[in-house]
């Protein structure tokens, strides 16, 4: 993983335009809630970066290259190529409620997407497709945000909507004919909707170091939340770090 980093600032410098640019790193423990019956919530260190050029982009853990666009500093829109990591998950010896359920992997996906930033305002949309083939399922993924202050405090609060495939809902949330018991029944979704709620949080300890938490809650669709293997409505994550932000 350190390597792909590496790789990818090398890149970005290489292809830089003459002005500076920002770039903001960090590490800290990011903890996510699972859905499933009885599973513990993943925690796990995570890198934090973030980096624009109008070329080129890092938002945390998604990476992409622009191939339209316009970036100004009061305005900008950008059509993208992106990619970023789905850290859904869960092996069936995590709970007695998925003994006999097939392992469901995590996966990365990439697609295109489209952002527009005004003042302090941003929307964006994706649509993105698995590329490890473990789900072949697709999403489209859309935010909207605004970014304020509260004294020293900058808070990027965002809400967010996702329309996933029936084959991501099926694969993650389903159960086959072969995997159903007398207390879990085979189950079979559709497409389905999940709405969320995020904010980036941001205090200044001097110019370049930062504290930065990220909070989320995901509220899983219809088709997610009716499932056997299910007992929670809502995901919740989060993430703490200290950050240093620089120019090169």
């Amino acid at each position: 993983m350190k390597y792909l980093v590496i790789l990818i600032l090398i890149f970005f410098t290489a292809i830089a335009e003459d002005k500076k640019e920002k770039i903001t790193l960090g590490l800290g423990p990011w903890m996510q809630t699972q859905p499933y019956k009885d599973v513990s919530p993943i925690l796990t260190p995570s890198p934090v970066l973030f980096f624009d050029n109008g070329i080129a982009y890092i938002r945390w853990t998604r990476f992409g290259v622009y191939f339209l666009g316009k970036k100004n500093d009061d305005y900008s829109w950008g059509l993208s190529l992106t990619t970023q990591p789905r850290p859904y998950s869960y092996k069936s010896t995590d709970s007695n409620a998925l003994t006999g359920m097939e392992d469901k992997k995590s996966s990365f996906e990439a697609g295109v997407a489209f952002s527009l930033k005004a003042d302090k305002a941003y929307f964006e949309i994706m649509a993105m497709n698995d590329i490890l083939n473990n789900t072949n399922s697709w999403v489209i993924e859309s935010e909207l945000g605004y970014e304020f202050k509260v004294g020293d405090f900058s808070l990027y609060p965002s809400a967010t909507l996702t329309y996933q495939s029936s084959q991501f809902t099926n694969y993650y949330y389903g159960v086959q004919e072969n995997e159903a018991t007398p207390s879990r029944v085979a189950y079979q979704t559709n497409a389905g909707l999940q709405y969320g709620l995020q904010t980036y949080i941001t205090y200044p300890f001097t110019k370049e170091l930062s504290a930065f938490i990220n909070l989320k809650v995901d509220k899983l669709s219809n088709e997610a939340a009716n499932s056997p293997i299910v007992n929670d409505t809502f995901i919740f994550s989060g993430l703490a770090s200290l950050i240093y932000t620089f120019e090169y």
